[in-house]
C-alpha cells in the first residue's frame, strides 16, 4: 500500500461478488496510465478478478463526471473510481478543469447513490503528479480503488443491518 495517511484501520476484503468500474481520463496520460495501473494492482491483490473491474477511457477530465455518471446509473457496479491528472498551466483553465471535475464527480455520487471515487490528481506540475502516481507520495490510483473497497464494504453493511436496500 502507498504511504497514505489514510490508511483502513482494519484488512479490507472485497465481497465476492463486487463489481468496480475504472473511468480514467487519456489526457496526461503519462501520469494517469500509471494510477490505472495502481488501481488495476490494489483491486487484484484484494481478490478482485480482473472480469469484475470494467475499464473505459475518456478524453480528458472534463469528460469524467459523465462517464461516472453513465457508469453508475447502469446500478452493474459497487463503486466508480474516476482516474485523472489536472497540471497546472499558465491559465486559468486549470481551475475551471479541477473545480468542473470534482463538483461533477461529487454530484453524480450524490445523484445517483453509488460511491464515486475521486482519484484525480490536482498538481502544480508534472513532477508532483508522477510523485503521486507510484513515486514519492505512493499512487493514488491505489488509493482510490483502496476507496472504492471500502465504500462497497460500507453500503453492504448498511444493507445487512437494515438501514438501506440493496441496489438492483
Amino acid at each position: 500500500m502507498s504511504g497514505d495517511r489514510n490508511q483502513p484501520l482494519v484488512e479490507i476484503e472485497a465481497p465476492s461478488d463486487a463489481q468496480f468500474a475504472i473511468v480514467w481520463s487519456r489526457f496526461n496520460q503519462q501520469v494517469v496510465s500509471k494510477l490505472l495501473d495502481g488501481a488495476k494492482a490494489c483491486f487484484s491483490e484484494h481478490g478482485v478478478p480482473g472480469d469484475s473491474v470494467y475499464i473505459v477511457e475518456v478524453p480528458g477530465a472534463l469528460e469524467l463526471p459523465y462517464a461516472a455518471q453513465q457508469l453508475a446509473q447502469s446500478k452493474r457496479f459497487d463503486a466508480v473510481v474516476a482516474l485523472g491528472a489536472v497540471i497546472r498551466g499558465g491559465t486559468p483553465h486549470f481551475e475551471y478543469v479541477s473545480e468542473g471535475t470534482a463538483r461533477g464527480l461529487g454530484r453524480v455520487a450524490l445523484d445517483t447513490g453509488t460511491p464515486v471515487i475521486f482519484g484525480v490528481l490536482t498538481t502544480d506540475d508534472e513532477t508532483q503528479a508522477l510523485d503521486r502516481a507510484g513515486g514519492a507520495h505512493g499512487n493514488k490510483g491505489r488509493d482510490a480503488a483502496l476507496t472504492a473497497l471500502e465504500m462497497a464494504v460500507f453500503d453492504r453493511k448498511l444493507v445487512d443491518h437494515g438501514i438501506t436496500t440493496q441496489r438492483s
